[in-house]
């Protein structure tokens, strides 16, 4: 899908970019640019929805809480999408916490002009796609959940995660991470550990970087290619890549590092 290249520069949101000049110069009045601080609650259970966001950098975690307290993480919104797609839906009360996970900035309408813009056809149509979109990324992530190793789920998160950031470098804690992927943070220091040592993450003083992407993608499971091949495949987005001999190259490598710190830690 072609970009609005006569749009502000601020805009960095794929909803927003996808729209006409036209259509996003009606909706500009109504927008306001905000910050997205890092552990901000932008929604509650039960509470009824005032604004919605469209990210431009940063990412949201959207939460299921369990009655004893718990806190699962089922979603994540970046620039590619917004918060508060429930209204979209007609339900102006959210039943998940959405928590800012990557610090950023937003832009942020009220959801009574929302509404009102949701008579533009070209912002229905896209929000459509979108909503399919995150159907499917909540429904992989919970197979994911239940079905693959937490070495797996950390490499699919950490790549969704500098997708949506559109960066290598992010702040995160080993207690915040714990909680998004469900597990207990000696689980998660091991996993830290184990792809640093296998030189695919660099992870200092709660600040995460991605050193070998090709690498993250080979331990990862098949999650992270589906979800994010279902969103191309919907939005026609053709993402730039390294060549794919040299892809090949640093997964093998990475691959056999990584199995080499396996055998390791359960010798």
């Amino acid at each position: 899908m072609s970009l609005s290249t006569s749009l502000p520069i601020l805009v960095q949101n794929q909803i927003l970019t996808a729209l006409s000049s036209e259509s996003y110069t009606r909706l500009l009045p109504k927008l306001d640019n905000v910050p997205l601080i890092f552990k901000q609650v932008i929604y509650e259970p039960g509470e009824l929805i005032q604004h919605v966001y469209f990210p431009l950098s940063g990412v949201v975690s959207l939460l299921t809480i369990l009655a004893d307290g718990t806190e699962t993480e089922v979603g994540i919104v970046g620039n590619e999408g917004i918060t508060g797609i429930s209204v979209f839906l007609g339900i102006d009360v959210t039943s998940i916490k959405a928590i800012v996970q990557i610090p950023g900035d937003a832009m942020r309408m009220r959801t009574s002009d929302f509404k009102a813009a949701l008579l533009d056809g070209a912002l229905h149509n896209l929000l459509q796609r979108y909503t399919h979109t995150l159907i499917g990324q909540i429904s992989q992530t919970v197979a994911c959940n239940s079905h693959h190793s937490i070495e797996e789920r950390c490499c699919r998160w950490l790549l969704m995660c500098g997708d949506r950031a559109k960066s290598d470098h992010f702040p995160i804690t080993q207690e915040f991470l714990s909680h998004m992927l469900g597990v207990r943070r000696a689980s998660v220091t091991v996993v830290a550990g184990m792809l640093q040592k296998a030189g695919l993450i660099s992870y200092s003083r709660g600040r995460m970087t991605i050193l070998n992407r090709p690498g993250l993608e080979e331990v990862s499971c098949e999650c992270y290619e589906s979800i994010k091949s279902e969103f191309d495949r919907v939005f026609g987005v053709t993402v730039a890549t390294m060549p794919e001999k040299s892809r090949r190259a640093d997964r093998r490598k990475s691959s056999k590092q990584l199995s080499g710190l396996e055998k390791q830690s359960e010798a």
